[in-house]
């Protein structure tokens, strides 16, 4: 670090041991308590306080990624001219006696930021104490691993003249605390230039698609840096300051509290609720809260109080975005549909054939798409599925049925995707990212999507519109039998390396042009390959991926796709199904629909799903969750998370190259064979021949039996088929093992210990009826269980 301070060109002083005590630490910091040291630092010759401040900036990082892979934590709290770090892992109201500097009156400061913090997703450890270098974080930011991997594409792209961004890998945290992330990300714009308010206002934005949002000139500036960075989104009550500015902001939900007064002697207090402070009324000039999306600052240089409208001012004035991105964005919608492009309809012997390669049966049709096309909306079904789960299946499954959806969950909300629709946006933008740091006309050139759905015309137009007739690239998705699975991939991805390298923005990775004798690679296995390659390349920021595929058909294989780092989907054989019932009469269309409006029907279902799927997990913006990995994989082997999804949540291994190889040749064959017909399906209802289900009528029935007789043999035969039915649950995977030595009967506890350790499902009254309830509740009263059912 000293010489790091050296090359930076300031002067180091010395080193000063800081007195703690460490009788206020438990055990856990007791054990990982760090020895604490205070570095002191001159200006050099000729440095002014911006220099000076870089100058520390760089040191810090240099001396970091030096001692990267050196054992032991290296940690530096604050070295900056502006502040000086206290923070440890201690109750909040020991901070001053583990640090006795705190208790001495000859320390004084303008402005104090403080965060009380109670770890909820990583284990406490001293450097994960808040507040980090610029920031403290009250909240969670759902998309943080998305965020992570965009920041490490990105860092081949910005630039500042300030210094070089390449020297440091990763550019920021992408483990451990999300806050962490945050901070080291806050920094680094900071770092190169941009001022605190600007920096966190891209980072954590408001919703500017309200209706309520009716300042042009300042949704024009959220909306050009939106064009080269995502939200960094979840619920946040983010407290920061620099040299300038002492500054408190809200997440676009408002779902951390934050209360602010201003006394008659000048201080002015944010906390997460009123009396943090004890102030008597009699000084207080002014109090209130912030409000959702809003932003509190102090400029400390000037002393001015700055309210959110202030601060947008601020910003909104920096730049002409409003003429910038009115000269440079082409909105889809409203300027390129030509009604001429729309799609030509399959025939019925080439539809039948899509249906049997792209596995979409006649229930998948009946169930999912037409009341998508219907009503606008999914269909509803009932809770509970009990199927296989896809790896245990008997049948060939779709790949996306090993994907599971993450959700919010500890401290952390989900939205409302109904009632919350204000703050939500699935506005999607297509064109070359470029550098954060150069805000100029020439680095707008981008078409902006309502959606990341698109419709036969929207498709066809980009692909025909001046720059992208000429800058997009399509890559074919079929691979030779002798070639293999895994090989075509790798090659599919060579493919796309090389059209970004040639300068295309689009790459259009299509499986609507099967070709007989050759299978095809899932749509969802070669977005997440090419999207990691191209980021490993440091390619990814400069194309979009527009996926044409048969296998999308409902909103959870657009999140998919989409989650894996598509830009956006085209599901055309969703489109040529309903078109075909359209034709056919067989669509109940609302009262004065068309059969036109089919697709936009579709969409609109869609829409609303993508919205729901990303609200679960509290995040208000598809561009936020795109990349972002939020599934759980259940069921693929570590080989194939490794080349398409890497660090998604994996955790039970499964089918390989070789079986999705296997399942792809047999889906090719069976496509062309006109003997063949389309599945009927099963998955979502039982049919005879179809999926299993775990409560198929020969479970139910006999069940009914045996609770009817209460015959012993009627009981056992119910049994016998739970018990020998195909594996359908990890649980029927797992087998009692016999112990080496039989344990001693004194030492068995007894059955009635032992029941007691049991309970039955947490079940609401209404979603049970009050006669199971009873059942159950009498049942577990017998053995001396729990009862958990009966809820509301």
């Amino acid at each position: 670090l000293e010489a790091e301070v050296a090359r930076a060109g300031a002067v180091f002083k010395g080193w000063r041991v800081v007195p703690t005590d460490d009788r206020v630490c438990g055990q856990l910091a007791k054990d990982t308590l760090p020895q604490v040291e205070q570095l002191f630092v001159e200006a050099g010759e000729g440095q002014d306080a911006e220099a000076f401040t870089l100058a520390l900036f760089l040191a810090r990082r240099r001396a970091e990624q030096a001692l990267r892979d050196v054992p032991g934590d290296f940690y530096v709290v604050t070295l900056a001219p502006h502040a000086i770090g206290y923070k440890g892992m201690v109750l909040p109201d020991k901070l001053g006696t583990f640090f006795p500097d705190l208790q001495r009156s000859d320390l004084a400061a303008s402005a104090v930021v403080f965060h009380q913090r109670f770890s909820t997703n990583t284990m406490p450890r001293w450097p994960l104490a808040h507040p980090f270098r610029l920031l403290a974080h009250n909240g969670e930011i759902n998309t943080i691993e998305g965020n992570r991997r965009w920041a490490q594409a990105r860092s081949k792209v910005w630039k500042t003249p300030k210094f070089d961004i390449a020297e440091f890998d990763p550019i920021i945290s992408m483990h451990g605390s999300d806050s962490q992330s945050l901070d080291n990300m806050l920094e680094l714009l900071v770092a190169g230039g941009m001022e605190l308010i600007q920096a966190l206002r891209i980072l954590v934005p408001p919703a500017t698609q309200s209706l309520e949002f009716k300042d042009a000139d300042l949704a024009a500036f959220y909306e050009f840096h939106g064009l080269n960075t995502e939200p960094w989104d979840g619920p946040a009550g983010i407290v920061s300051m620099d040299a300038r500015y002492a500054v408190c902001t809200l997440d676009r939900n408002g779902l951390r509290p934050a209360r602010w007064m201003l006394t008659s002697d000048r201080h002015y207090i944010v906390a997460s609720e009123a009396g943090v402070w004890e102030v008597p009324a009699e000084r207080v000039v002014r109090k209130g809260k912030i409000g959702p999306g809003e932003m509190m600052a102090i400029d400390l240089k000037r002393g001015d109080l700055l309210d959110s409208e202030a601060v947008d001012r601020i910003n909104r004035g920096r730049a002409p975005y409003k003429q910038w991105l009115h000269q440079g964005v082409t909105y889809l919608e409203t300027e390129l549909i030509d009604p001429s492009l729309a799609e030509e309809p399959f025939d019925e012997g080439t539809l039948r054939s899509y249906h049997k390669l792209f596995q979409l049966s006649t229930e998948e049709v009946e169930s999912v798409l037409r009341p998508l096309a219907e009503t606008e909306q999914e269909a509803t079904g009932s809770m509970g599925d009990d199927t296989p789960m896809a790896v245990l299946s008997q049948r060939t499954r779709p790949l996306f049925d090993y994907f599971r959806q993450a959700f919010a969950q500890v401290t952390n909300p989900p939205l409302d995707p109904l009632r919350e629709d204000c703050v939500m946006s699935l506005s999607t933008q297509l064109g070359r990212e470029t550098n954060i740091f150069h805000a100029a006309p020439e680095t707008v050139n981008h078409i902006i999507l309502n959606s990341p759905v698109l419709s036969q015309r929207k498709l066809r137009q980009l692909v025909r519109s001046a720059p992208y007739d000429r800058l997009h690239a399509q890559i074919d998705l079929s691979y030779a039998p002798e070639e293999g699975l895994k090989a075509g991939i790798e090659r599919i991805c060579r493919e796309a390396e090389q059209a970004a390298r040639d300068g295309m923005v689009m790459l259009l990775l299509t499986d609507r042009y099967p070709v007989r004798g050759r299978p095809m690679v899932h749509a969802l296995l070669a977005t997440g390959a090419v999207h990691h390659h191209l980021s490993d390349k440091g390619l990814r920021c400069d194309v979009n991926l527009i996926i044409e595929t048969g296998t999308a058909r409902d909103a959870h294989h657009m999140a998919c796709l989409i989650g894996v780092g598509a830009t956006a989907v085209y599901p055309y054989l969703a489109y040529q199904t309903l078109f075909d019932l359209g034709r056919r009469g067989i669509l109940k269309l609302k009262k004065g629909g068309e059969v036109t409006q089919i697709g936009r029907s579709y969409r609109k279902g869609i829409y609303k799903g993508l919205s729901k799927i990303i609200s679960k997990m509290g995040i208000a913006t598809i561009a936020s969750y795109r990349a972002a990995q939020l599934f759980e994989i259940v069921g693929i082997d570590a080989d194939v998370v490794k080349l398409c999804f890497r660090d998604t949540h994996s955790r039970v291994g499964g089918v390989g190259f070789a079986r999705l190889d296997t399942e792809a040749r047999e889906l090719e064959r069976a496509a062309w064979n006109e003997l063949r017909k389309p599945e009927v399906g099963g998955l979502l209802k039982y049919v005879h021949g179809g999926e299993y289900h775990m409560f198929n009528p020969d479970v139910v029935m006999s069940l009914q039996k045996a609770t009817r007789t209460g015959e012993q043999a009627d009981w056992q035969a119910y049994a016998d088929i739970v018990n020998h039915r195909p594996p359908s649950a990890l649980r029927d995977l797992l087998k009692l093992k016999p112990a080496a030595v039989p344990t001693p009967l004194d030492e068995v506890a007894d059955a009635r210990d032992l029941l007691r350790r049991f309970d039955t499902a947490a079940i609401s009254l209404g979603a049970l009826s009050p006669e199971a309830h009873e059942a159950l509740a009498i049942a577990m009263n017998r053995l001396g269980g729990r009862s958990n059912s009966g809820e509301g």
